[in-house]
């Protein structure tokens, strides 16, 4: 079929439905357009002159809301643009990768939900773990101003012997990275004889290994748990699922 016989779908349903073309981007984008038969979500879609469009009843041609997804970032994905042999993340946010809980997702997925997303409190590359996208300027706002107030707890895979006081010492915080400030205390206990638990506020993860090498330890692995009072929980690795309506950061 050639471009001179088909027509993009928002200008069919703007014109089937004497609606604008951005109310007609607005129907489809959420999800209430069919062709024969088929969700469609791409406005752009062409469409030849024999194919069915259809409205479904009482839609409403309003914006998409903002989301906010919370993925497992496996270690070696940056959350950031990829970079080298790097890949991002956000290669991971698809349909595909959605978790399946018990409790549904809160909204229908839609393509659009992957757009514009922009990842916040950053852990290292060779980390895993409880990693924030966004869209929602509300989130984002709370991510910024209040980053530093925000507990993350994470759990950390040690080798070698710590030194004698060095558990205490992590706690009691102000050890000095390069020519920083001394570091706030954390709250760090033994999870077992090779991971230890970290609770920290005032900084990032990735000051971590940093820590764990001047009383001793070498850190092999490091998963973030939870930021502020969102938890990954249970969510499979590379997987991802929807900030649910009543939990806060």
């Amino acid at each position: 079929m050639s471009q001179t016989e088909s027509v993009r779908l928002s200008k069919r349903l703007a014109e089937q439905q004497s609606c604008s073309r951005r109310e007609a981007e607005l129907y489809i984008e959420a999800g209430h357009v069919q062709v024969d038969g088929k969700v469609v979500l791409v406005p752009g879609t062409h469409i030849g002159p024999d194919q069915e469009v259809r409205l479904a009843p009482g839609a409403k041609a309003e914006a998409i809301p903002p989301v906010t997804l919370l993925l497992h970032k496996p270690a070696g994905y940056t959350q950031g643009e990829a970079y080298g042999r790097v890949p991002s993340a956000h290669s991971l946010l698809t349909e595909a990768n959605l978790a399946e809980y018990d409790t549904p997702a809160p909204v229908r997925v839609l393509s659009r939900h992957f757009d514009d997303q922009v990842a916040f409190l950053p852990i290292p590359v060779p980390g895993s773990g409880l990693v924030i996208y966004t869209q929602d300027p509300r989130i984002a706002r709370k991510l910024q101003e209040d980053a530093y107030a925000l507990e993350q707890e994470c759990v950390v895979g040690v080798k070698g012997q710590i030194v004698e006081g060095g558990l205490q010492r992590l706690c009691k915080g102000g050890i000095i990275m390069d020519r920083h400030q001394p570091l706030p205390p954390a709250k760090v206990s033994w999870q077992n004889e090779t991971h230890l638990r970290f609770a920290i506020k005032g900084f990032w993860p990735d000051k971590i290994a940093d820590m764990c090498a001047e009383v001793g330890l070498e850190v092999v692995s490091l998963r973030r748990l939870r930021v502020g009072r969102v938890s990954m929980a249970k969510l499979p690795e590379g997987q991802w699922r929807y900030l649910l309506p009543w939990e806060k950061f």
